[in-house]
């Protein structure tokens, strides 16, 4: 039996952990949260992504298409709340039909079940909505993901793990393997100091600093993008039976501002995109001058901003104006009005960006030593957690002589 500490209770760190336990592994898994999933899995929109949008041949790609089949299957037999219910990617103009055209040639190379619908097709599913045309992906749903991080975390203890809140890790280093004697790791945090075989690092919003304190070099830097929401009023989100999405811009790496049921019945807007002046930056009157500064030292950002000025100073502009964030949405389902919209809790994305301002457009996981860390899992990284746990401890296995219950 080996002993691994995994870092993060979001539903990656907690997906490695489960599968870890499982098979027979002493799991410790360290939050400096009080609670569970209190950041990117407890703050998007619940939404079991196909796979449409990525390249094909990625690991976004082949993950979140199988991630949808293991979700719903592992939400379903724990009793979480799940619902497979489709979703309409809508154009609305036709400078909008070649990206439609686009996405349903990738629907085909990464084997999504999608097809494309008329105007009159797509009101069959939403009746309210505007399209020149449209595409319907059945295989999308929605689901309780800290649901879903309680299963997970009930399963770790389950099977004799441990979930330690409320401590922070400061620091680790690997002490490689020598002549008659065994490697391991020594962590050290704010409340004690720990050993280990192994250790596992899904830091998300922090995952390149905590990288830096155990001794790797990260090949990215976290940049902190803040997704804003708004729920529709009762009355406006009658006019919303599933999920509507515009066809995304291609200049910029997000999906832009949609409409989604979700699992508990309100419709969520959003999210907007835009810059976080803190990595858990859910407001704008939340600043860390430490973070901000990071942010603006670094090159990747400034060339990034510089190759997105139109669409990023949309993004800014539907941040500070509830008209232009419900202009948006109305493009897609005409009867929504600003008076519609009621403020919502924000998100904030942990985005990985090169140096030379490109977005690391893949999940992106490094090995040192004794040590496998996620440096990047944004989203579809919830829909393919359980996909991406196994990939995790097959590096984890693939890179160290750890001793485990078969």
């Amino acid at each position: 039996m080996s002993h691994v500490v995994v870092v993060g209770t979001g539903i990656v760190g907690l997906a490695v952990a489960a599968r870890l336990a499982a098979r027979g592994d002493e799991v410790t898994v360290l939050d400096k949260e009080d609670g569970l999933a209190r950041h990117q899995t407890g703050r998007n929109s619940g939404v079991v992504h196909s796979g449409l949008y990525y390249a094909p041949g990625s690991l976004k790609a082949t993950m979140a298409a199988a991630g949808a089949r293991s979700m719903v299957a592992y939400a379903r037999s724990r009793g979480v709340a799940v619902d497979v219910c489709g979703k309409l990617v809508v154009a609305t103009g036709p400078e909008e039909l070649p990206g439609l055209q686009k996405l349903a040639e990738r629907a085909v190379a990464n084997g999504v079940p999608a097809r494309r619908v008329t105007p009159a097709e797509a009101r069959e599913h939403e009746p309210h909505v505007r399209a020149l045309a449209a595409l319907r992906v059945d295989s999308t749903g929605i689901v309780d993901y800290p649901g879903v991080c309680r299963a997970l975390a009930a399963d770790v203890t389950a099977a004799g793990g441990r979930i330690v809140l409320g401590e922070e890790l400061l620091a680790a280093r690997t002490v490689a393997d020598a002549p008659g004697t065994r490697g391991r790791v020594e962590v050290r945090t704010d409340k004690a100091d720990r050993e280990a075989d192994a250790l596992v690092v899904c830091a998300g919003l922090h995952a390149d600093r905590v990288a830096r304190a155990c001794g790797l070099e990260p090949e990215a830097r976290i940049v902190p993008f803040r997704g804003e929401y708004y729920e529709l009023t009762p009355e406006a989100g009658d006019q919303v039976r599933g999920l509507i999405y515009p066809v995304p811009d291609p200049r910029f790496p997000f999906l832009g501002v949609h409409l989604t049921r979700g699992i508990e019945g309100h419709v969520h807007a959003g999210p907007n995109a835009v810059l976080a002046l803190a990595r858990e930056g859910y407001t704008w009157r939340d600043v860390s001058p430490r973070d901000l500064a990071d942010s603006l030292a670094w090159p990747g950002l400034w060339r990034l901003a510089a190759r997105n000025v139109v669409p990023g100073a949309a993004e800014v502009g539907r941040s500070l104006s509830t008209r232009a964030f419900a202009r948006s949405l109305a493009r897609l389902v005409p009867g929504i009005t600003a008076s519609d919209l009621v403020p919502a809790p924000s998100g904030v994305r942990a985005q990985a960006l090169r140096r030379d301002g490109g977005l690391v457009d893949d999940f992106l996981v490094q090995t040192a030593g004794r040590q496998v860390h996620v440096l990047n899992a944004p989203s579809p990284a919830a829909t393919a957690s359980l996909e991406i746990a196994r990939h995790i401890v097959e590096r984890l296995d693939a890179a160290l002589p750890l001793e485990h219950a078969a």
